[in-house]
């Protein structure tokens, strides 16, 4: 645990925790890159994960502004896809991701978000909810827009009464103004992590939503893939989900994650290092994920 090639000299005894699931405001969580630096820093973690969604952008930040915190700043990603019509996130975690073959395949792999994102806008302003991607990038700049800042843009505009409400009744999973992704498959996810040097993880598997068999039978597709490791440890995870999934990581010699999916105050009470209170990440999963990442070629 001493090696700090990805972050600071976090050494003391008391750093026994990690959370390797975090987004920053470079795409829907509302800390920027150098806040949750100082939040892990004040969690007293061992490390943490930036992951933001299908971006790199504020990683350059994070992993500088660490070196002279105790506590390691490990470069990652989130990469959204889909399989059978479901969602499916890839993390990717200690990214070689400054590598230009990553860095030209993963403007590639977001200009489909980026299509998904106007039609979406299309689709709200003709049912009289006018959301513009121009207004949306005035206001948040280069960040990755999601869901998340659609929501945002209709309860500032007083279309609804909570954030929640978007998602339950206009862009959640199946509603009217939901438009899914161009189909970006998991295992084109692993590949891009791997281009990067990267330990490809499969993320919260539970909240896929899929048949049990359909979802065994993807771990097994992905494992063949190059799939690494499976977040075995998450924030709404139940004792049951979690003894599932640790199952699964067993049967198919996958490498343990776990992260609390912290995105500020976009999550409220999903807090960094221990999710709704219970979380914890022991730092010791650390060395099998990162030998994935060195054995990458």
């Amino acid at each position: 645990m001493a090696d700090t090639t990805w972050g600071g000299a976090a050494t003391s005894s008391r750093h026994l925790y990690v959370d390797l699931h975090v987004h920053s405001a470079e795409s829907d969580g509302t800390f920027t890159p150098r806040q949750l630096v100082d939040y892990a820093v004040s969690k007293q973690l061992y490390a943490f994960a930036l992951t933001d969604h299908d971006t790199v952008s504020g990683l350059d930040t994070a992993v500088t502004y660490a070196k002279d915190k105790p506590v390691l700043c490990i470069p990652g990603i989130e990469l959204s896809t889909e399989y059978a019509g479901k969602d499916v996130h890839i993390l990717g975690l200690f990214l070689d991701y400054h590598k230009p073959s990553f860095v030209s395949r993963l403007r590639d792999f977001c200009s489909s978000r980026d299509a998904r994102n106007e039609k979406m806008a299309r689709l709200l302003t003709k049912a009289g909810f006018p959301i513009q991607i121009e207004e949306l990038r005035q206001k948040y700049g280069d960040a990755v827009l999601t869901r998340a800042h659609f929501a945002d843009a209709m309860l500032e505009k007083g279309f609804i009464r909570t954030r929640q409400e978007a998602f339950d009744k206009y862009i959640g999973d199946s509603c009217p103004y939901y438009v899914p992704r161009e189909k970006v498959t998991p295992i084109d996810g692993i590949r891009l992590i791997k281009d990067a040097s990267g330990t490809a993880v499969f993320a919260h598997p539970m909240l896929c939503h899929l048949p049990r068999p359909q979802l065994e039978s993807l771990i097994g597709q992905m494992k063949e893939a190059g799939l690494d490791g499976i977040e075995a440890y998450y924030a709404t995870y139940s004792s049951a989900d979690e003894q599932q999934v640790l199952a699964w990581a067993r049967r198919y010699g996958l490498a343990l994650s776990g992260g609390s999916d912290f995105h500020g105050d976009n999550k409220p009470g999903q807090d960094m290092g221990c999710g709704f209170g219970n979380l914890r990440i022991p730092a010791d999963i650390l060395p099998a994920l990162q030998s994935c990442a060195r054995q990458t070629p």
